[in-house]
């Protein structure tokens, strides 16, 4: 069904102005139509028509019925309201026109307000007079009161004084607190003055408290009762600046008195004045150590006092034990460092380093078990500072240092004196020669190093490191007071009388200093001799072993002279005679011990080698004739077996021997064919690397048969085989030096003969 033109023109009017509703309508018409069109599509569904016409007529009236319902109710509500707007208005224009008629009697009443002001003045001040009568006895009696207190102050009744002096301060401040909010300053300078008698009082009392806490310690073992009265008024005065302070409309003069912070201050100056402000101690060790004694006696039984006794006269949260332990640690540690500015000797240092590292936290001092464990100064700073305890430690070194060079050099112009000595040094229980110069020197520098450890480890390796410098250079003084000696003795052989007997001495108690060193370390598993001092070791015992040698080669010399001779070839008593010799000393190097001894043998073995063929190739002799040669040769081997002999027999292995070089020597000489030179010699340098063209030519004029070709041939294999000294050879020919050939004299451009 569609709607009729008037029906359109009818809804058009409406639809402007309603669109929604337009839109509601073309909404509710199709869901309408979709659900005729699902009900009715079939038929037969048409004949119930009618029930669904009369259930949708009937809703329809349900729905229009409470639309009207609501409709009515809302129409109600909103009469009511606008009813309620009109009476409100009434009211508020009432009210204003109250309001005016208020003002304008407030107008009218202004004069008559103007008369209350006064009154209320004249109350004020009917108020304040009378607040004044109130006090006036009491202002009045003000003088009297400060008589009575000092009465009360001189007989020690200190809290009835402190009550009164109280109240008085009050009424002065009440007076004055007034005065201020009332801007009349000019009137305080008049309350001040007639009230000034409470700073004198002010002053007596506080004088009497600070006297008793100056004598504390003493007060809490004979009488705390006047020690805890001082402190409960310390408290009251403490009470009063807290309430003032924490008001902070008015400050009273004088306040805060801050006498709580005055009696730690009291009583940290007391304990400073009472052991730290003594005169000038002495600064060598006894008066020092007396000192130290007594600071540790009296601090003990000071501490035991406070813990025991006065903890329990103050209040808990003075922590009165805590503030007397880190004032005497703080009072120590200035002491202590006045101390150090005094130039202290050696035993002074100790003692402050021991007692600040080790005695004052002992069971002895801070660890005592009477204050343990409420006494604990592991929280508190060091009593000396690591870069101060290594300045002390410095200084504690150097002195000793000191001490021990001028104990060595003492020593040593003992050990030089008695090198001249008119008897044998002493020997020891297996008959080797010895002084008592290395157990001095190791004796002095282990107990310095031993005193260091009771410290601590750091001040041990100090004086460690130190022994050993100063043994280093003492081993050099000693060689030189050797060298001296030496010099003397060049000069007259008879002086000293036992020099042989000193100079093995000497090796001994360099060997004995040698096997003592590793004991100084403080480290049981670290015995490794420093380099630079067995460097210095090594150097005295090459010296002493040198002036050895050089005894030993003055009385060869002579002998050597002989050699190469005729009358040496032909038969002498040159190896008996040297035989003599090397055994006399032989039997010398027995009083040193076993290492020496051999160290001597083979340095002796090595010097005869050397000096014998020095002789050989220095004075050489040249064969004439075959029978020469043999005669040479068995000359050669004679000699050398029967040192070798020798040399063995007192204990020196052939391998050990450099006898050997006279055995390649004869070699060489021996070779019945000259032309095999080369090869001998080329084994006689690989062997011997040290010896030279000048040797081997020497050693070719003395055979007398060797070509100029020949001698080319043996120094241009020599040219073309360099060898080196391998490690651990001991050099025979290198320092023996040949007579340099001389050369003919030779025209300009002629031919040499």
């Amino acid at each position: 069904m569609g709607m009729s033109a008037e029906d359109e023109r009818a809804a058009s009017p409406r639809d402007e102005e309603w669109p929604e509703a337009e839109k509601a309508e073309k909404l509710a018409r199709g869901a309408a139509l979709k659900w005729a069109s699902g009900v009715f599509y079939r038929p037969e569904k048409l004949e119930g028509l009618g029930h669904y016409r009369r259930r949708e007529t009937q809703r329809n009236s349900s729905i229009q019925s409470r639309l009207k319902s609501t409709v009515q109710s809302y129409l109600e509500g909103v009469s009511a309201g606008l009813e309620q707007l009109r009476s409100a208005a009434q009211d508020v224009q009432s009210v204003c026109q109250d309001l005016g008629a208020a003002r304008w009697a407030l107008l009218d009443s202004a004069d008559h307000f103007q008369g209350l002001q006064q009154m209320r003045e004249l109350m004020e001040e009917h108020v304040q007079l009378a607040s004044v009568v109130q006090v006036l006895p009491q202002i009045f009696s003000v003088h009297e009161v400060f008589s009575h207190i000092l009465q009360l102050l001189h007989e020690q009744h200190l809290l009835e004084a402190h009550v009164e002096l109280m109240m008085v301060e009050q009424l002065r401040d009440d007076i004055l607190s007034q005065l201020h909010l009332r801007r009349l300053s000019s009137a305080q300078a008049t309350v001040l003055s007639y009230f000034s008698g409470l700073q004198d009082l002010n002053e007596s009392l506080a004088k009497q408290l600070w006297d008793i806490v100056g004598s504390s310690l003493r007060l809490v073992r004979e009488d705390p009762v006047l020690f805890v009265t001082a402190v409960r008024i310390i408290e009251r005065e403490e009470k009063i600046d807290d309430t003032l302070l924490l008001e902070a409309t008015f400050l009273p003069p004088g306040r805060p008195k801050g006498w709580r912070q005055k009696f730690y201050q009291v009583l940290q100056d007391t304990i400073t004045e009472a052991h730290f402000h003594a005169p000038r101690m002495d600064a060598e060790g006894p008066g020092l150590a007396k000192h130290l004694a007594a600071l540790q006696k009296d601090i003990v039984s000071e501490l035991r006092v406070v813990k025991d006794l006065m903890v329990q006269c103050v209040p808990a949260h003075y922590n009165i034990l805590s503030v007397c332990t880190a004032t005497y640690h703080q009072a120590l540690t200035s002491h202590l460092q006045e101390i150090l500015r005094e130039d202290l000797d050696k035993q002074g240092l100790f003692l402050l380093l021991e007692w600040a590292l080790r005695v004052y936290h002992s069971p002895e001092m801070m660890g005592h078990p009477d204050l343990l464990p409420e006494v604990d100064v592991s929280t508190l700073d060091p009593l000396m500072s690591s870069e101060l305890v290594d300045q002390t430690e410095r200084r504690y070194v150097m002195k000793v240092k000191a001490s021990v060079f001028e104990w060595m050099q003492r020593t040593l112009e003992v050990e030089f004196k008695e090198w001249f000595r008119e008897e044998e040094p002493e020997t020891d229980h297996q008959g080797f020669f010895q002084s008592a110069l290395p157990a001095i020197v190791m004796q002095m520098l282990n107990e310095n190093i031993q005193v260091a450890s009771l410290i601590n480890d750091s001040l041990q390796q100090k004086i460690y490191n130190m022994a050993l410098e100063e043994l280093e250079a003492f081993l050099g003084r000693l060689r030189e007071a050797l060298v001296q000696c030496g010099k003397e003795h060049q000069q007259d052989r008879a002086v000293p009388k036992y020099y042989i007997s000193h100079l093995l001495a000497v090796l001994n108690n360099n060997l004995a200093l040698s096997n003592s060193v590793s004991s100084l370390h403080p480290d049981t598993a670290c015995r490794e001799v420093p380099a630079s001092l067995q460097a210095a070791l090594d150097r005295m015992q090459k010296k002493a072993t040198q002036l050895l040698l050089e005894e030993l080669l003055l009385d060869l010399q002579p002998l050597c002279l002989q050699l190469p001779s005729r009358k040496w070839l032909s038969g002498s008593q040159l190896v008996g005679s040297m035989w003599e010799v090397i055994d006399k000393y032989a039997k010398d190097f027995s009083r040193v011990r076993k290492p020496l001894f051999t160290l001597l043998l083979a340095e002796s073995e090595l010097l005869v080698a050397n000096q014998y063929l020095r002789a050989l190739l220095q004075r050489k002799m040249v064969c004439k004739s075959r029978e020469e040669r043999s005669q040479l040769c068995r000359r050669l081997l004679q000699d050398a077996t029967q040192l070798r002999e020798l040399f063995c027999g007192l204990g020196l292995d052939r391998s050990q021997q450099s006898l050997e070089a006279v055995f390649a020597l004869r070699e060489l000489i021996s070779l019945k064919d000259p032309a095999l030179l080369s090869l001998e010699v080329l084994g006689f340098i690989t062997k011997y690397p040290d010896v030279s063209d000048e040797h081997i030519s020497t050693l070719l004029d003395i055979r007398g048969d060797v070509s100029k070709e020949v001698r080319h041939v043996v120094l241009e294999m020599m040219a073309q085989h360099p060898q080196l000294l391998p490690e651990g050879y001991r050099p025979i020919f290198s320092n023996i030096l040949v007579p340099v050939p001389e050369l003919p004299f030779c025209l300009r451009k002629g031919k040499c003969a």
